[in-house]
């Protein structure tokens, strides 16, 4: 089968990642770059086996291409990927993809209308671990407590304890904590136990007005699930998924590596170590590959993708209001 023909917006060291996790996957071939600049683009390319560069999206969008991976900063994604999306262009966007639920929905409709495949690139939708979790979580009876957690301290954080603000802390860039690293806590949350009856938000802020910290309780009646998440400090503890005939850890919920199962009665098992970076991002380029090669044989997982995204777009925005956090775009 043909592969699909690919275009990256964004140079970082994330888009590289996903250029190598198509490699890998072997389903998708890198074809264009754009940029803003054309001599970082012209950097990136060479990095790239020399590709064309693009400063246009409306010339990207005349290009040979098929799809365009969208990795700018978040204040761009929901523009880059309607333009492309109007141009006839599938498009996967790395999260988050917006602040405001209307415009992920919106963004889906013109996908829809157009015959388009739109899609959020969170890995957890694509890694297969996520099968054998749900096995896991399927041998320790009823599920009472769940602790998800992310706190990872940004490279970027001396610098702005320096004086400098990287997009990362700037809120006119529509990032911070909860959209960098929450919402690989809610995407698990949503999957494996839908929309939760209640949310209970707060955060702490840095000066510049982003969300540094977060925590929220997402009340499903029958259990409580409690989302820690930070940019300025190193966690060492597992994600936990406790019930009332056993226990299961995750080293790393973004990338579920780390499962072990500890069964009420019985040994503790490994269950599953972790992958690299591009072998992690293989998964969701596969996917979205497949998806657009043959919607019918892959509608289901891309329904449950379109569904997941949307119900996180919501509820990252009532904890986001709950917890006093605004971005330019809440204006609009």
């Amino acid at each position: 089968m043909e592969k699909v023909k690919f275009a990256t917006i964004g140079t970082s060291k994330i888009t590289q990642n996903f250029i190598d996790g198509t490699k890998i996957s072997n389903k998708m071939v890198h074809s264009a770059i754009y940029s803003r600049t054309l001599a970082q683009g012209e950097e990136f390319s060479r990095i790239n086996g020399n590709l064309p560069v693009y400063t246009s999206l409306d010339e990207l969008c005349n290009a040979d291409i098929d799809a365009v991976y969208v990795a700018s900063p978040n204040k761009f994604h929901y523009e880059q990927s309607k333009f492309i999306l109007e141009h006839g262009k599938h498009v996967i966007c790395e999260k988050s993809i917006s602040a405001q639920p209307h415009q992920m929905e919106e963004l889906v409709n013109i996908a829809s209308k157009n015959g388009l495949i739109f899609m959020e690139a969170l890995m957890f939708m694509h890694l297969p671990s996520r099968h054998l979790l749900t096995e896991a979580l399927g041998s320790i009876g009823n599920i009472k407590s769940v602790n998800l957690n992310f706190c990872q301290r940004s490279s970027r954080y001396d610098a702005y304890c320096n004086g400098e603000l990287p997009n990362i802390f700037n809120p006119e860039c529509e990032t911070g904590a909860l959209l960098d690293l929450g919402v690989y806590c809610v995407y698990p949350a949503l999957y494996y136990f839908g929309m939760p009856n209640k949310i209970h938000a707060t955060s702490s802020f840095l000066s510049s007005g982003v969300d540094g910290t977060g925590s929220v309780i997402m009340n499903y009646g029958d259990k409580l699930v409690t989302l820690n998440y930070s940019k300025l400090c190193q966690g060492m503890a597992p994600s936990q998924f406790v019930g009332d005939n056993g226990c299961v850890t995750v080293d790393s919920i973004s990338t579920l590596g780390g499962i072990k199962l500890y069964p009420l009665k019985g040994e503790v098992r490994n269950l599953r170590d972790g992958e690299t970076k591009e072998e992690l991002m293989s998964h969701e380029a596969a996917d979205f590959a497949d998806i657009i090669r043959n919607l019918n044989e892959n509608k289901e997982l891309y329904e449950l993708c379109t569904k997941t995204m949307i119900d996180c777009a919501h509820v990252m925005y009532e904890i986001r209001m709950q917890s006093g956090l605004y971005y330019p775009s809440d204006k609009k």
